[in-house]
């Protein structure tokens, strides 16, 4: 992995990323016990108190096996972005190592994970006029007439954002609205963990059909540990935007509210939780740094840790 050359470079931080249900905690347990290293959560959800059971946060028994990080520290309903993620991960990680243990990021958050390795933008690029101006173009014209202005002005940029990707086409074209400059070029003046440390990136995969098993699986888990009486006392609060699209929230809104019955909330929640799943996926496959791991359902967590153990000591 590039990055300047450093002392730190003999300092290694480990990232088990994957879809949701894929079965990382329990691995990253074992694999933590494995190479003496605290787990650091990298999941946008997962940070909030009060949503256990909806955001599937580990079980207490995994807590207690070994140290985890930056789970259930924010109200959720305060804002809660990736650039105050980054600044209390990264303190987490001077901790960690200062205790000689290893820094154990595990988590499904493919933008938390690119932030914290390759760094965040020093510079104030936004302008909310212009962003809203885009935006109303990208209705109108479609996401696609943006990302043909985007290939003009920051090929480079555009070869590696979708036509179909509104929010990242809108973004790269504010930042060159807003300070001069492609948001490629800037993007290389960043600097993140890579750059003074060794990281390596494992993502855990399963084929398809066992995931989307698991995923069915761990819905009507949560909806047996009482997820409908989480998301009654959660849409009470005035939710903060990250916090209130958590999977889950949205679709028994109308089942509480008389509009649907429990079962196509059920049946909602599945749907949308699988889609989800894909859109992770689909974030891990174009970051070319990732390892993957395949796992079997017959696997245990400890063969799949032990796995990983081998690819560290390669």
């Amino acid at each position: 992995m590039k990055g300047r050359k450093s002392d730190n470079k003999k300092n290694k931080i480990i990232f088990v990323v994957g879809p949701t249900a894929v079965g990382k905690s329990r691995i990253a347990v074992s694999l933590a016990q494995k190479i003496n290293a605290e787990i650091i959560s990298c999941d946008s959800m997962q940070v909030y108190r009060g949503m256990d059971i909806i955001t599937s946060k580990p079980p207490l028994r995994l807590r207690k096996m070994t140290r985890h990080h930056l789970l259930g520290v924010v109200s959720p309903v305060k804002t809660y972005n990736v650039a105050r993620y980054r600044l209390d991960a990264l303190k987490k990680v001077k901790d960690i190592f200062r205790r000689g243990k290893i820094p154990l990021f595990v988590g499904g958050t493919g933008l938390y994970m690119s932030i914290l390795i390759d760094g965040i933008f020093k510079v104030n690029c936004e302008n909310s006029n212009v962003r809203k101006r885009l935006y109303k173009e990208a209705e109108q014209m479609g996401s696609g007439y943006l990302h043909n202005r985007l290939l003009k002005i920051d090929p480079q940029a555009a070869q590696k954002i979708h036509p179909h990707d509104a929010r990242r086409i809108v973004r790269a074209l504010e930042v060159f609205g807003a300070c001069g400059k492609p948001i490629s070029v800037l993007q290389k003046q960043r600097k993140g963990l890579a750059d003074a440390y060794e990281v390596k990136i494992f993502c855990l995969n399963i084929e398809r059909d066992k995931l989307y098993k698991r995923i069915d699986s761990r819905v009507d888990r949560m909806f047996s540990q009482g997820l409908v009486r989480q998301v009654k006392q959660l849409i009470k609060l005035k939710l903060g935007r990250t916090a209130s699209g958590a999977i889950g929230i949205r679709e028994l809104k109308g089942y509480l509210e008389g509009l649907s019955d429990l079962g196509a909330a059920i049946s909602l929640m599945k749907k949308n939780t699988r889609n989800y799943a894909k859109r992770q996926l689909t974030w891990f496959r174009k970051d070319k740094r990732i390892e993957w791991i395949g796992i079997d359902d017959k696997e245990t967590p400890e063969s799949v840790a032990n796995r990983i153990v081998k690819k560290l000591k390669a």
